[in-house]
């Protein structure tokens, strides 16, 4: 079947030492989620392959072309790969739909933010200061950063560019060498992008795309002795196993992994603009998002209304569901049949249970488009899904409270006080993201100090930008954070260099081990 396959679809390879390589692992079929039509081939990285690989990063990093270049090269290189993505856009936008099904209409959103990473980094390249440290005595003790040397990432399916440039664009910056492993879902847009970057003025060898599956390739990659640091974007279980096997090796760790966000929504917010919040920050990337508002916590004196709102507004999602090259389309499938099930084993099971009931949705997606006639039934789409408590309180019982859906379901649960709306904002394993809607300034202080989650928006939900600190490592939704100075740090090692100015007398009397004996220092 894969050699009649081949023949009609195209083929994609590794991308090592700039140029395309053959894979010697099995070959992945890449599918639409819209059609689960066979859309292409990529080839696989073996455990073989990904050890030349690693040996060539390790090569390439000790051979100082790209890390002990100049501060002022590499932001040339980051900025020329910024300008040379904005001019492939439009083929990285139809190869993410395409490979993802996420509806053009946001890929023609996410996609060009992406040139912010790039240029952030080299900004930031040409104004950070080193620090000069206040040492007793005449000494001069300066920091520097150094690259930790040859890195391994790990890509998820649902953001395959945004989060595979959010952890290249400081790696680089600091002058690793990369090794990339997106996901087996959705690896064509990463591949696509080492060309760029090479196109860019990247040196051959500093970036190495291995696509492959995580228990083979993915194993092989964070076992590998000389990685020192793996970045991982995925799901709690494999975090952990992956966290073992670099705590083994010594390897420094950055982790962003599940997440169960809350959204506390208080009896004093707007409620329109609430309601906008909720369905953004819960049926964006059709609910799978780390960060996706899953538990909707409403004031009861306003629940219904939210409610009403929200049904509204997951009603006329649906009615404007259709084809994801569609630029009326406002939603489009979840990633494969495995998700599907997963979505629809969660829903079940509460709605069974008679812990919850769908106000709106709750069942796969068939028939044909009202918007343009598509037929929802050749994929694997799942309506904005509104589920309530029956009786209140009940659902936070059921494994839908707890366990991500990864899906376009949200919970509704009513509160009565402030800190009941804590207690319940954090009643979870993950602490990842959570929003809060208020007018009023002090509540607002009040609950985001006491929400356990390391990014708390009010008044929004999903901001995200190359400045700003993502993750924050809380609980069990991970280990430190991407974007910002934070995420360049992770990426380098300190060394303190100590010079002592002193005369030549001051330090001909400094000794230590002297025959007059008397008084001596201490570091």
């Amino acid at each position: 079947m894969a050699n009649s396959l081949s023949r009609t679809l195209p083929t994609y390879k590794l991308w090592v030492g700039g140029v395309e390589a053959e894979g010697t692992g099995e070959i992945i079929p890449i599918e639409d989620p819209s059609t689960r039509e066979t859309i292409a081939l990529c080839q696989s990285a073996s455990p073989a392959d990904v050890d030349a690989a690693v040996t060539l990063a390790h090569k390439t990093f000790q051979s100082g072309i790209w890390s002990k270049a100049p501060r002022h090269v590499r932001a040339e290189v980051l900025d020329k790969a910024a300008s040379l993505l904005e001019a492939e856009l439009p083929t990285l936008i139809a190869t993410e739909v395409a490979q993802t099904g996420r509806a053009i209409r946001e890929m023609n959103a996410q996609v060009p933010s992406l040139v912010k990473w790039f240029r952030y980094f080299s900004s930031l390249l040409r104004v950070e200061e080193r620090a000069v440290l206040p040492t007793t005595g005449k000494l001069h003790n300066f920091i520097d950063r150094k690259p930790l040397g040859v890195v391994v990432q790990i890509t998820p399916f649902n953001h395959p560019l945004l989060i595979t440039v959010k952890k290249l664009a400081p790696a680089l910056a600091a002058g690793n060498s990369v090794l990339l492993k997106p996901s087996e879902l959705t690896p064509i847009t990463s591949i696509m992008l080492g060309r760029i970057l090479q196109q860019a003025g990247l040196p051959d060898g500093v970036l190495s795309v291995l696509p492959g599956y995580g228990n083979l390739t993915g194993k092989a990659l964070v076992e590998h002795r000389l990685v020192r640091k793996v970045d991982v974007t995925g799901g709690t279980a494999a975090g952990r196993a992956i966290g073992e096997i670099v705590g083994r090796n010594l390897a420094v760790y950055t982790a962003e992994l599940g997440g169960k966000a809350p959204l506390v929504v208080f009896e004093d917010a707007d409620i329109d603009a609430a309601v906008n919040g909720i369905a953004f920050g819960s049926f964006i990337a059709s609910g799978q998002t780390c960060v996706a508002a899953t538990r909707i916590l409403v004031h009861n004196s306003v629940g219904e209304t939210v409610i009403r709102g929200v049904v509204a507004k997951a009603e006329s999602i649906t009615r404007r569901m259709g084809s994801p090259k569609n630029p009326d389309s406002m939603m489009g499938p979840v990633i494969s049949a495995r998700q599907l099930q997963g979505i629809e084993k969660l829903v079940n099971q509460a709605a069974s249970s008679g812990k919850a009931f769908a106000f709106y949705g709750g069942k796969r997606m068939m028939g044909r488009s009202e918007l343009d006639g598509f037929d929802f039934s050749k994929g694997y789409f799942y309506p904005p899904t509104v589920l309530a408590s029956n009786p209140p309180h009940s659902i936070v019982e059921a494994d839908i409270w707890r366990e991500e859906a990864f899906g376009p379901v949200l919970v509704v649960v009513g509160f009565d006080t402030e800190a009941e709306a804590i207690e319940l904002a954090n009643d979870s394993e993950f602490g990842l993201g959570a929003a809060i809607w208020t007018k009023d300034l002090s509540r607002a202080f009040r609950v985001s100090e006491q929400i356990d989650a390391g990014i708390v928006w009010v008044n929004t939900h999903h901001r995200n930008d190359p400045s700003s600190p993502w993750g924050g490592g809380k609980k069990a939704s991970g280990v430190g954070s991407e974007n910002g100075v934070d995420a360049y740090h992770a990426y380098t090692s300190t060394k303190s260099t100590i010079i002592n100015y002193a005369s030549s007398e001051e330090m001909a009397a400094d000794d230590w081990f002297r025959e007059a004996g008397g008084n001596v220092r201490y570091g």
